[in-house]
């Protein structure tokens, strides 16, 4: 197959292709900015000399003077990133009946599968090159229009470097190839054999819990932390350099795939639990529909999930920095910088939380219009038998909150407990003395009118943060209710009695 006849195909389709193009490119755009600016914070030459000497004085945010809180700053712009990726995900299934018949139709007509998965990644792949481009040319234009130096010639933001053009490549060629995969990935069964897009022969298993086992492995992946640093400071060593950073990533992506994947049985168990106890039509159809696809949670909410896990680990970061506070206040010790320094760090945590959230409930949308437009025709032949759109509609509602009330639940606690295992631990500050002196330097150095003060031992421990998971929490589950409300405004057009003579 020559190229451009590849490229024709590719392009091909509907209204509803050329959304999902749009709303691919506008994902790939946005996440390829969060990529970008995490670089470019990671890109600030470190000045050389010791300890307080090396900082980056070109900034009026310390957040970029200091290297030692740069590399929270770049992972906190990369967390923006994956609710991004999920909804771009999200956005290649959507109008997947009408391109699974119409790559179907491909493989009938004597393509090869090899030809129909070249044909699944070009349109992915492109798509998400499209919005890397943008994405990359917003990003150029924005360091030009940004780099504004004060009176003084510092910079609120670094304007002043540039990643180097091979990492710049990578995140603009990297998610295309990477949102090419998903797709072929997500599009496998109709690209080997067309008659999947008519039957199904397999019958999927229902969902079982041991997505919990990963759930456990994140905390006590994090929980090893303290343990694996004694061992090795008691024998004057230093852990392996990559050690640490291994055990936090994989705990934390262990957990994150553990709430995702624990919301399928989720959503079985509350289909279940509907259909043994639950009373109407609208309750009767959220449970046999969520029995039947149980998984379509796990899709739906990956991203919000993502979001709550990050801002539940946020309030627990909170709470025990607070904690940390009041103990040095209490010793008469302080933070360097200050305690409203490290506060409004944990503030601007919290907006990419929020963010996150935001983008997830686009997500969440593009899925739940994606699954109304798919059964349109099961909805239509409903209302055409004297099914009131109104109890559609409410078990529109049911099928989505009933699995994301539990699984908000569930990833607020598996995201409080990986960080729980490691600044929830009680902290003793032990008791020790020293000498104060209020007159001058002459006189002060007469060790005779030095005062010793005494601080007594110190005991701390943080304090659950249940005010912020709760908001965490509200944020989260409001989302969900704005997609549904958003999704019913599609359902009155999409239950029309014509629908049934839709392809």
């Amino acid at each position: 197959m020559r190229p451009g006849v590849a490229l024709r195909l590719a392009l091909a389709g509907n209204r509803t292709d050329t959304v999902r193009v749009v709303l691919t490119a506008l994902s790939a755009a946005l996440a390829s900015l969060a990529g970008l600016a995490a670089l470019t914070v990671l890109a600030i030459p470190t000045p050389p000399g010791g300890r307080g000497s090396n900082n980056s004085e070109q900034y009026t945010n310390a957040l970029l003077r200091e290297p030692g809180l740069r590399g929270g700053t770049a992972v906190a712009l990369l967390l923006l990133a994956v609710p991004v990726l999920a909804l771009a995900g999200q956005c290649v299934r959507l109008g997947a009946p009408a391109r699974d018949r119409r790559l179907a139709g491909f493989r009938l007509a004597g393509a090869t599968p090899g030809q129909v998965t070249g044909l699944v990644a070009v349109e992915a792949g492109l798509a998400s090159l499209l919005g890397t481009l943008a994405g990359l040319g917003t990003y150029l234009v924005g360091r030009v229009l940004l780099h504004r130096p004060d009176a003084r010639g510092l910079l609120p933001l670094p304007t002043d470097v540039l990643p180097s053009p091979p990492v710049i490549a990578a995140v603009v060629l990297g998610l295309p190839v990477l949102a090419g995969l998903v797709g072929v990935v997500l599009l496998r069964r109709v690209t080997a054999t067309p008659l999947g897009v008519v039957r199904r022969t397999r019958r999927e298993r229902a969902p079982r819990p041991w997505a919990g086992l990963l759930i456990l492995a994140g905390p006590t992946a994090f929980g090893l932390l303290a343990p694996i640093n004694r061992w090795y400071a008691d024998r004057a060593q230093d852990p392996p350099a990559l050690l640490e950073p291994a055990l936090m990533a994989g705990g934390a992506l262990a957990a994150l795939v553990g709430v995702v994947v624990g919301t399928g049985w989720l959503s079985y168990t509350a289909g279940r639990l509907l259909h043994r106890w639950g009373r109407g039509a609208a309750v009767l159809l959220a449970a046999r529909r969520l029995t039947a696809d149980p998984w379509a949670g796990s899709r739906t909410l990956a991203a919000l999930l993502a979001a709550v896990i990050v801002g539940a680990g946020a309030a627990g970061l909170r709470a025990s920095m607070i904690a940390d506070m009041a103990a040095n206040r209490a010793t008469g010790q302080g933070l360097a910088g200050g305690e409203d320094f490290y506060l409004n760090t944990m503030d601007l945590v919290d907006r990419a939380a929020q963010l996150a959230v935001a983008l997830a409930a686009g997500g969440l949308v593009v899925a739940l219009v994606e699954g109304i437009v798919a059964r349109r025709r099961t909805y239509a032949a409903l209302v055409a038998s004297g099914v009131p759109r109104s109890v559609i509609g409410r078990s529109v509602g049911w099928q989505a909150l009933a699995p994301a009330v539990p699984a908000i639940v569930l990833a607020l606690a598996s995201g409080l407990l990986l960080i729980w295992g490691v600044a929830g631990r009680p902290r003793t500050y032990g008791a020790h003395s020293f000498q104060v002196c209020t007159g001058d330097a002459v006189r002060c150095a007469d060790p005779s009118v030095l005062r010793t003060v005494w601080v007594p031992e110190v005991v701390v421990t943080p304090e659950l943060p249940w005010a912020q998971l709760a908001w965490v929490g509200a944020g989260a589950l409001v989302a969900v209710l704005v997609t549904v409300g958003v999704g019913l405004l599609f359902l009155r057009m999409s239950t029309a009695v014509e629908e049934l003579r839709t392809g």
